[in-house]
């Protein structure tokens, strides 16, 4: 069984939830707390053992690049200016040479396309591919746990996490099988079923471990919903072929595609870290017994 080495972002997507803020600045780029959204997907990745990160890009995000690259005129000036501890921690979360590649999407044709446009740099191996919108919040990350269960299933990992069964119309379903190790064996997916029609209520949350296999499917893909190729109807079709597992993840997931996934992460992840708890508590408990006025004010044109 060949290690999970690469991980696939796909940060290609236009971001169009959240302008005007998005006009110039990548989405992945917005900070929740004091770090830009893509960076902890990467810490995750990372955490997980990976090597190589793989970033399918589109036009106006070489932002990106740049901050997974070495910047030696601040670097320079943090030395100079005896800020040690700000710069050891740039250079922890800097990866090494040789580390990171990027690749286009020039055209938005959907995750399955975003993600076969990786194929010539994941090569013939299993790869991990992680959701930049989706940011997850436990002591242990939710990769890391995949990646152990693959260690013991082998096939393909899609990392899931229950939702309110009134809302399983909404995302992709996985059905659940018979224990295997720390996982389960998934008996089927669909994507956004009709209500009361769900085989379950585990929704698929942003993090897969895939064979390269999946490659072959995606460059016959049809278009799938919305006129996109879709990366279920890929699984689904791999599924005929190999096993696919599902790791339980039990953690907190945000979805920062979203302008309020965005402020609940900002809160969360702030209220995380002991150095500035209390100073976000209380600001958060002052704002919520302030009078709010009813009417609703004007968005500025």
């Amino acid at each position: 069984m060949k290690k999970v080495r690469k991980a696939v972002f796909p940060v290609a997507g236009l971001g169009t939830r959240f302008l005007p803020a998005t006009k110039a600045i990548p989405k992945e780029m917005l900070t929740v707390v004091d770090r830009p959204v893509i960076q902890y997907v990467v810490d995750e990745a990372r955490e997980a053992g990976i090597e190589h990160f793989i970033f399918v890009t589109g036009r106006n995000k070489t932002v990106i690049e740049d901050h997974f690259d070495m910047q030696f005129e601040l670097y320079n000036t943090l030395e100079q200016r005896g800020k040690h501890e700000q710069l050891a921690r740039l250079q922890r979360l800097q990866p090494g040479p040789g580390e990171t590649s990027f690749t286009r999407q020039q055209v938005p044709m959907g995750l399955g396309h975003a993600v076969w446009c990786a194929r010539d740099l994941v090569g013939d191996e299993p790869f991990a591919l992680l959701l930049p919108d989706m940011i997850m919040q436990a002591e242990t990350s939710c990769m890391k746990e995949m990646t152990e269960l693959y260690q013991q299933s082998g096939g393909n990992v899609i990392g899931v996490q229950e939702c309110d069964p009134a809302e399983s119309h909404k995302y992709g379903i996985v059905g659940k099988g018979a224990e295997k190790g720390t996982g389960f064996a998934i008996t089927g997916m669909v994507e956004k079923p009709a209500q009361g029609t769900a085989p379950s209520n585990l929704f698929i949350n942003g993090r897969y471990i895939l064979q390269p296999q999946i490659f072959d499917i995606l460059a016959k893909q049809e278009k799938g919903a919305g006129g996109e190729i879709q990366l279920t109807d890929a699984m689904l079709a791999l599924q005929a072929q190999q096993d696919f597992f599902g790791y339980h993840f039990r953690g907190n997931t945000y979805d920062c595609g979203s302008p309020e996934g965005f402020v609940e992460a900002n809160v969360a992840f702030a209220l995380s870290r002991p150095d500035i708890h209390d100073k976000v508590a209380d600001t958060i408990r002052k704002l919520a017994n302030e009078v709010v006025p009813m009417e609703r004010r004007k968005e500025p044109r």
